[in-house]
């Protein structure tokens, strides 16, 4: 059967989180912002589909650019590592010794586990950027995934607020548009709950609240352009 892995989920899991909820609650604050200042439904469409696809972009450009960014600090890390293997080998062995302690490794049983890893250098770096800086590698492919992931995700939390106003008069989709971008924004947080650590009741109003708080931004400044 097929397997797993809980960590490549759960970072999938996050990208659509973020994507997402930020596509939802960055487009809720404009349209709602454009709605107040013009009530005018051809322009809140126009600004909130520039929104969304300016967002989508963006967000996917910033997460494949951050995981690129991650990847090149996990090799200049690696490098280093292997510097100091070269250099200061007693230092990096007794390290590797004080970590296993800590596991609770001692004795005999210990220094077998420090011999093992010492023995080979690529090893010794895998496990001194694991266990020391808590690094993990990543890849162009890894990157690319993300990106898009992340994109997608803000594509569809950005047409959450917007869709309303596809189909009702301006104060309509406003009120309808709040409504569902709050069910949207009280299920992101209550599902990140369940699946991950937390209590999902309080991490959905979070998210609840936070989207308010930008359509209100949104709409105070609406309201200060008004025409």
């Amino acid at each position: 059967h097929s397997r797993h892995d809980p960590h490549k989920q759960a970072s999938g899991l996050s990208n659509i989180i973020l994507g997402g909820q930020d596509g939802l609650v960055n487009v809720l604050g404009v349209i709602l912002g454009v709605a107040a200042a013009t009530q005018d439904a051809r322009i809140v469409l126009a600004a909130g589909m520039a929104a969304t696809f300016a967002e989508s972009v963006a967000m996917g450009a910033v997460a494949f650019t951050s995981t690129v960014a991650d990847q090149e600090f996990y090799e200049s890390e690696r490098e280093r590592e292997h510097r100091h293997i070269e250099n200061v080998p007693h230092l990096e062995t007794e390290e590797i010794r004080e970590i296993y302690r800590k596991k609770g490794f001692e004795g005999e049983l210990l220094e077998r586990i420090v011999a093992k890893i010492t023995e080979d250098k690529d090893v010794w770096v895998n496990v001194m950027l694991a266990e020391e800086h808590q690094l993990a590698p990543t890849t162009r492919g890894q990157a690319m995934k993300a990106s898009i992931i992340v994109g997608l995700s803000a594509l569809v939390g950005s047409l959450i607020p917007l869709l309303p106003f596809f189909f009702l008069p301006v104060v309509s989709g406003i009120w309808t548009s709040l409504f569902v971008s709050g069910l949207a924004l009280f299920g992101f947080g209550a599902y990140k709950a369940k699946r991950t650590v937390g209590h999902p009741m309080r991490s959905g109003m979070e998210l609840f609240f936070i989207g308010m708080a930008s359509a209100a931004a949104g709409y105070g400044v609406g309201l200060l352009f008004k025409v």
